[in-house]
Formats: structure tokens, sequence, C-alpha cells
């Protein structure tokens, strides 16, 4: 079983920048590729960005491209994505997700790729 703890979401002003961090409870973190995804209100939960098992090849949704980075310390079993230039439309609860996979250079934007979620941080960028 694989335990993902988001944390670093809060209030921030447009044009802001966050840096959420999911850590997980696993012994072989870098057997899993990893992704984030979000939920607005009303919607439903959409792809973010993705990164492979070592962290050489990323992924990105285009409204966040230019704008967010993911990436990854396998030392500390930590995904990060660090958010820069924040839009109000960016308000969501962020997901992080595992997936644990034999095939080191593949990411997934698929929700159904992933085994294990996040509890979920609230990201709330005021206009």
């Amino acid at each position: 079983q694989v335990q993902l703890v988001e944390s670093g979401g809060g209030l921030v002003q447009a044009g802001g920048s966050l840096r959420l961090s999911c850590a997980a409870s696993v012994r072989t973190f870098s057997e899993y590729r990893m992704g984030w995804f979000r939920q607005a209100p009303g919607k439903e939960r959409s792809f973010v960005a993705a990164i492979t098992r070592s962290g050489a090849r990323t992924y990105y949704t285009d409204s966040v491209k230019g704008r967010f980075t993911i990436s990854r310390d396998n030392a500390k079993n930590t995904v990060y994505l660090q958010m820069n230039s924040l839009k109000p439309e960016d308000t969501a609860v962020y997901y992080c997700a595992a997936d644990h996979t034999s095939y080191i250079n593949t990411y997934s934007a698929s929700r159904g790729s992933y085994d294990y979620w996040g509890q979920g941080t609230q990201v709330t960028v005021s206009s």
C-alpha cells in the first residue's frame, strides 16, 4: 500500500507562486511514475503534469505549460509541483497520484493509469 500526502497549498494572489509537495510512504519510490491532477468545484478531476520514474521526462497540460514545473527527488520519496504566474482559473484541489510501472521512461495523463492518490491540497488564487 502506498500513502501519498500533499502539502503546500494555500491562498495566493494572481501572479504569485506556490510549491506543492507530495511525500510517498513507499520503499521503492523510484519504481513509480507520478502525476498531479486538479479538481475545481463542479468539474471533473483533470490532468496537470506527469513525470517518469527517473524524472528525465515530464509532460504538462497546455494551460500550465511554461508556468508549472513538476520534479521529483527519489532520495526523499517526494514529487513537487512548482506553480508560478498563478491565475484564478488555477483554483482547485490538487492531487498527486502514483503508478507502479516497469517502464522507466513513460508517463501518463490518464486518471485510470494511477492506482494511488493523495487526499488533496487546496489552492486558491484570488484576482
